[in-house]
């Protein structure tokens, strides 16, 4: 146990530093400018899309850390996690440049397929279900046949695009990825070493992510869709190599709902009116923008003075 620790914990470190490493790196030398990479948050100001490609690279540099250190992560988990993420960051990032915005979620990408319109976001929801299949097949040796490869082919997909849906507002994707990696390690099963081999594999996505979240809470970047896909992506390896097979379809069971939910209601909603989830929320962050004071009424015309009696 101590030595799978020890693995985490280098892991983690070599994807925080990484991951710093890059973000420093990409933002002197932006690929094709810092244009394409700029967008307008929630609050009208200039953040950059460039957090998310510094924080995948990260992730896959610790995972290889992790698959070359002693008690190390198997090679096939470190393969899926490296193929689930780097899919899902190329395709994110091809929706981040060249997506138009026009269509969002399920619904609008599915309805433009309907009238022969093929949309980045499509493309990158295609992509990344292949890559999180040839994630879920790597991990052949964690799981008993079709079923659990379908199932955790779905969680791989799922949790890259369900992680995505909260990238909406400062630090909360990255919130959301912090505590499914905890319930992960903790609902891992422990007598056959799935356990610490999940904590190794979470490692990762998780150090790369915290090294990097003081940027997204100060609203100066953000992980967009390359970013917040991959990790995403990534937390479903881990979840599917420490899960046993009911937590798995409990999980997809949640990840479905959960994005199916989502087409219809507003997380950023409910999340501002649930007390607990709201300071969850604004923990570290900082304050929500005040409305606009309301113009005075300006004065009509003069009221003319009552009829003599």
């Amino acid at each position: 146990m101590a030595g799978s620790t020890g693995v985490a914990g280098l892991t983690g470190v070599t994807a925080a530093i990484a991951a710093s490493l890059a973000y420093r790196a990409l933002r002197q030398f932006p690929p094709g400018g810092e244009k394409p990479w700029t967008r307008v948050n929630h609050r009208g100001e200039p953040v950059t899309l460039l957090e998310g490609p510094a924080i995948v690279a990260g992730a896959l540099a610790g995972t290889a850390a992790a698959a070359v250190a002693p008690r190390a992560l198997p090679a096939h988990v470190a393969l899926a996690l490296s193929v689930a993420g780097g899919g899902a960051v190329a395709f994110g990032a091809l929706d981040d440049l060249k997506g138009s915005g026009k269509r969002r979620g399920l619904r609008g990408h599915i309805g433009a397929l309907r009238h022969g319109e093929v949309t980045t976001g499509a493309l990158k929801l295609a992509g990344i279900g292949v890559t999180g299949t040839i994630a879920a097949l790597l991990m052949r040796r964690d799981d008993r046949g079709p079923v659990d490869r379908a199932i955790n082919a779905g969680i791989i997909a799922g949790g890259a695009n369900l992680l995505n849906l909260f990238d909406l507002r400062p630090g909360r994707a990255i919130k959301v990825l912090l505590l499914s990696a905890g319930l992960i390690g903790a609902s891992g099963g422990a007598g056959d070493g799935r356990r610490a081999r999940a904590a190794t594999a979470v490692a990762a996505p998780v150090g790369a992510a915290l090294a990097l979240l003081p940027a997204d809470l100060r609203e100066r970047a953000m992980l967009g869709d390359a970013g917040a896909n991959a990790l995403g992506a990534m937390i479903g390896v881990a979840a599917a190599t420490a899960l046993p097979r009911p937590a798995r379809i409990g999980l997809l069971a949640a990840i479905v709902g959960l994005t199916g939910l989502s087409e219809k209601v507003s997380f950023t909603r409910v999340i501002a009116r649930t007390p607990a989830l709201n300071w969850l929320d604004m923990l570290g962050r900082r304050a929500a923008p005040s409305s606009p004071p309301t113009p005075p009424t300006p004065p009509g015309p003069p009221t003319p003075p009552p009829p003599p009696p």
